[in-house]
């Protein structure tokens, strides 16, 4: 599993015209499955995103101090198969990512474990079916 990882000040994802989520300030996780990725992997991205400490401490002023949680931010996560993209040539081939069939149930069970991990209300999932857009600020 790879987790890419950004800070925002919010972030939405569009499918087709439609905005599909988005959140405030927080994190921006794009996700890739692997198709061999288990439970303890997504325990492990889980437990190490959640716990990052990527955002400023203002009462005493450490730039890297304090993670989503304790800043009571939100999360944004976005299935991106493209993260396990090998160029073959001049084509790429994702033949490494989970197929997608596997990855819907997956990447909803990961949604669901952040969620019950931080807080249900701050924690947004997005799986779309056609290439999502992404828009961060």
């Amino acid at each position: 599993m790879r987790a890419l990882v950004q800070r925002v000040a919010s972030a939405s994802v569009e499918v087709e015209g439609c905005m599909v989520s988005q959140i405030g300030p927080g994190l921006l996780v794009l996700v890739g499955l692997h198709g061999s990725d288990i439970d303890s992997d997504a325990d492990y991205i889980c437990r190490k995103v959640l716990n990052m400490r990527l955002f400023p401490n203002e009462k005493n002023g450490k730039a890297w101090d304090q993670n989503v949680m304790q800043k009571h931010y939100e999360v944004l996560l976005v299935s991106q198969f493209t993260l396990y993209g090998i160029l073959k040539g001049n084509k790429p081939d994702f033949h490494v990512a989970m197929p997608p069939q596997n990855a819907k149930i997956f990447y909803a069970s990961l949604v669901d474990k952040f969620r019950r991990s931080y807080n249900v209300d701050a924690i947004k999932g997005s799986l779309g079916k056609r290439w999502p857009s992404h828009h961060a600020t």
